[in-house]
């Protein structure tokens, strides 16, 4: 059975489902993609966080993904993600999932003891001097001081990474399970050369990594676009899809070790460059999106219009005026300029179109508004709060709900990062769906 294969493929996507509906219609993205020659292999991600707001359990993704596999028949593999988990979250996820970011970026830069440092220095000769890496035209030269302070600053991370990975492995067996080291969510990105360090460390701690998320310049939102320098990002990808290859060559990990990039959805500037990057090195990738199928409901609520219409302005309301308690947990992967959120009055004479062309991301669009998509985008614990009332009425409006969630997935992202078709992401953009008001 597909479900048994715990060597995740060349191209994968995580994708998020808050409130566990979607599941169906985000696989069919991946069937799509399927269609035109290329497997993408799905990733249900949820981390401990969403699951404590909306008050469900892993279990939950796990259901959610059979039935979609089952209903529509999906034969190749798909995993269940415990999304940037801890030592003290690890065990909920256990029974459910067959994929494990192993989130390590609260302990970057707490001291490794002064022993472990030398034992590492001592492992690794071969880090000093110049290292040449396939692809890339000019060497780098690594001191032994560049080694200590890289390795002062994140092996005790890469420690805590292998307790928390043995800890999986003795509950799923060597092997019954995808290993990721995630290093996203911290204030400095991680140089190739830092990188590559880090890739040693992994080694030594025997973790057969199939995915490691380093943090990229620039900023990565939750569901807007990409801030930053796209050059710089592209030299940075490169060069490190250049020092993983090395690193597999020289430390024996898992010959598919790949980048995964957090994107958190919608990074449309980057995605042709991660695309070139994917085709020139024949390297693979896996996409991780963030909760934006959520976004997608809201969408299909205000298209459905009437109490669908009505459910999505309240939810706007409740989250504009609970604004410093939602933004909280997530206040460094978003930024709001309060000043271009709307009244929660003016958003209440909205029309259908009004609302989701604020909320739809198409860059450039006059009516588009990041500020409200990413306060949307943290307020899903507003709907969570509603209970029965809210899930109701998404599966009342499944058909356009699901619309909206598979043309987001696989016209905005899959297409334009796997296929390089990147006028997908405006297939959709600006055509008026039925709406009924």
């Amino acid at each position: 059975m597909a479900r048994q294969n715990k060597t995740l493929s060349k191209y994968s996507v995580g994708t998020g489902d808050r409130f566990a509906h979607q599941a169906k219609a985000q696989l069919r993205a991946c069937i799509q993609a399927l269609d035109h020659g290329l497997e993408i292999v799905p990733v249900w991600n949820k981390s401990n966080r969403e699951h404590t707001i909306i008050g469900s359990d892993p279990a939950s993704v796990l259901h959610a993904a059979e039935a979609a596999v089952k209903a529509l028949g999906w034969k190749s593999p798909w995993f269940c993600d415990a999304d940037h988990i801890t030592s003290e979250t690890v065990d909920r996820f256990l029974d459910s999932c067959d994929f494990f970011t192993i989130d390590v970026a609260d302990f970057i830069g707490q001291p490794a003891p002064a022993v472990d440092i030398d034992i590492f220095l001592r492992r690794h000769p071969e880090l000093t001097g110049n290292i040449h890496l396939a692809g890339v035209k000019e060497p780098f030269t690594i001191t032994a001081e560049t080694v200590r302070r890289t390795a002062h600053k994140f092996l005790a991370a890469v420690k805590k990474a292998g307790e928390v990975y043995r800890k999986v492995e003795n509950a799923k067996g060597a092997g019954g399970f995808i290993p990721e080291v995630s290093m996203d969510e911290t204030d400095r990105a991680q140089s190739p050369v830092e990188l590559l360090i880090i890739l040693a460390a992994i080694a030594d701690e025997g973790i057969p990594v199939q995915t490691i998320a380093p943090k990229f310049s620039g900023r990565f939102n939750k569901g807007v676009d990409y801030v930053g320098n796209v050059p710089q990002f592209e030299r940075e990808m490169t060069l490190d899809v250049a020092a993983i290859a090395h690193a597999v060559q020289e430390y024996g990990l898992p010959a598919d070790l790949k980048l995964s990039i957090h994107s958190g959805s919608d990074k449309f500037s980057i995605y042709p460059a991660i695309h070139a990057i994917m085709q020139h090195t024949g390297a693979g990738m896996h996409l991780k999106t963030a909760g934006t199928t959520w976004l997608e409901e809201l969408i299909g609520l205000a298209e459905a219009g009437g109490k669908g219409l009505a459910l999505a302005k309240e939810i706007y309301a409740e989250a504009l005026a609970h604004r410093e308690e939602l933004c909280g947990p997530y206040a460094n992967v978003i930024d709001i300029d309060p000043a271009k959120l709307p009244s929660a009055a003016e958003v209440r004479g909205w029309t259908s179109e009004q609302y989701t062309s604020a909320l739809r991301h198409v860059e450039g669009a006059p009516e588009y508004n990041s500020s409200v998509r990413q306060l949307l985008h943290v307020g899903f614990k507003v709907a969570a709060r509603m209970g029965r009332r809210y899930l109701d009425l998404l599966e009342a409006n499944e058909a356009v709900i699901a619309r909206n969630v598979t043309e987001n997935l696989y016209n905005r992202h899959i297409a334009p990062v796997f296929l390089g078709v990147s006028d997908a992401i405006s297939m959709k953009q600006n055509a008026p769906a039925a709406q009924s008001r």
